[in-house]
């Protein structure tokens, strides 16, 4: 029997480089069905809303979904439709795992971490954001849980066990957030504990960023809070040669997005210029959470062959083809 994916095709560049994504899962055997769904822009312009209840419906009904680009517009008022979505689905876990391809104008050649990022609470949460009458001071509180810690943490480890991974890398700054950090961090040295065929260690934020720029190599799984993720996250993401080649999941106890972690990028939308690797990345990200591991394996190894060889290349990976063109290629060494 098919399974069924809620599939959201975004905004600007995402239609275009869901639907290249959709002809390789249907080329490498996936036999899905696909239930498709707007929000952001796109919706806002059919509804009036940038997340409508269908759409919401949708994501509920099936166990995942496949994401393209979405914009919320800015400084207007609406809250980002991605928190909503956490928020809604309560999904805690944002797996961000970056891998150095060859073929890519990237620094760095042997990298492969995955950054485990606290999704639902911390500094994003949203809570007692207030600005004074006279807009001199501003306030936002930060709030985590002991529950949340620990079922981040937990899941960073199980990931890693399962994955074959040897370390977790806990990342604070209790040094100065004492009690939200601190926190956090006592809740990473419990549960390490429980794990002693995986090695564990604990950096402070700070540190981590200049590491990761002078030696990445020595990072394996990147464990942090909702802010500190985000932003190792991208710099992650530089490594390997940007947003592009990054993808990203968000999994919580019943329903799981898949998703480019870039932008809409409006000023190519159309052009049938945009790398679809970060999307169908992320869709092999969905594929190994069904179960589906042989029809990942394949696809990755066509995206990695098509990159190497720089066959129909899109520009940003130096080449001049198109992105039909470089979904033409994967899908014939499919």
């Amino acid at each position: 029997m098919s399974t069924t994916i809620t599939v959201i095709p975004g905004d600007g560049i995402g239609p275009d480089i869901i639907n290249a994504t959709l002809k390789i899962l249907d080329h490498a055997g996936c036999d899905f069905n696909y239930e498709f769904a707007d929000a952001g822009l796109a919706a806002l312009e059919k509804t009036g809303e940038l997340l409508p209840q269908a759409t919401l419906d949708a994501i509920a009904r099936n166990k995942a979904t496949l994401k393209g680009p979405l914009t919320t517009p800015v400084g207007e008022g609406f809250t980002s439709i991605n928190v909503s979505l956490r928020k809604q689905f309560n999904l805690y876990a944002n797996v961000r795992p970056v891998k150095s391809f060859k073929g890519t104008q990237a620094r760095y050649e042997n990298i492969d971490i995955i950054t485990v990022r606290e999704n639902t609470e911390g500094m994003y949460s949203g809570l007692g954001q207030v600005v004074s009458e006279d807009g001199s001071e501003a306030q936002a509180m930060s709030k985590i849980t002991r529950a949340g810690c620990e079922r981040i943490v937990r899941f960073a480890y199980e990931l890693a066990r399962r994955e074959g991974r040897k370390k977790v890398t806990a990342v604070h700054k209790a040094n100065i957030l004492k009690s939200t950090s601190g926190l956090f961090l006592k809740v990473a040295r419990e549960i390490a504990a429980e794990y002693p065929d995986i090695q564990s260690d604990e950096m402070i934020v700070d540190a981590v960023c200049m590491k990761l720029v002078m030696n990445p190599e020595q990072f394996d799984v990147i464990v942090t809070t909702n802010l500190f993720g985000d932003i190792l996250s991208d710099l992650c993401a530089g490594l390997v040669g940007g947003l592009g080649m990054a993808p990203g999941a968000n999994i919580g106890e019943k329903s799981a997005i898949f998703e480019a972690v870039h932008g809409s990028a409006p000023d190519i939308a159309g052009q049938n210029i945009a790398n679809p690797t970060s999307v169908i990345l992320a869709a092999i990200q969905m594929l190994e959470y069904l179960g589906m591991h042989d029809q990942a394996k394949r696809i990755l190894a066509a995206v990695t062959d098509v990159i190497a060889s720089g066959d129909r290349t899109t520009r940003d990976l130096g080449g001049t083809g198109s992105t039909t063109d470089f979904t033409q290629a994967v899908i014939e060494r499919l």
